[in-house]
């Protein structure tokens, strides 16, 4: 599944996923945004991956900020970009 967000005043924000067993599986965020340190990149991916679809956008939201590299610097990007790419993934998937 594929989704995508450009952020008002930012970047594009892509997340590309699988569906295993009702969990995220393959979790991949890209786009043309900027994060420091290199280390939060995996990191969000790590902390999206195998969370229950049915989660509600607080509990992704709390798992990815705490996820982060302490004084990790978010250029473009957002929590909030993330979970509508991610969101917008798993419309286009349920359609088809």
């Amino acid at each position: 599944m594929h989704g995508e967000y450009k952020m008002p005043g930012g970047k594009l924000v892509v997340m590309d996923l699988a569906l295993r067993d009702g969990r995220l599986a393959d979790v991949r965020l890209s786009g043309d945004f900027f994060l420091e340190p290199d280390t939060a990149l995996p990191a969000i991916d790590a902390a999206l991956e195998g969370r229950p679809v049915a989660s509600d956008d607080a509990t992704l939201a709390a798992a990815v900020e705490a996820a982060l590299p302490a004084g990790t610097m978010m250029y473009g990007i957002s929590v909030e970009a993330i979970l509508v790419a991610l969101r917008r993934a798993l419309h286009e998937g349920a359609h088809a």
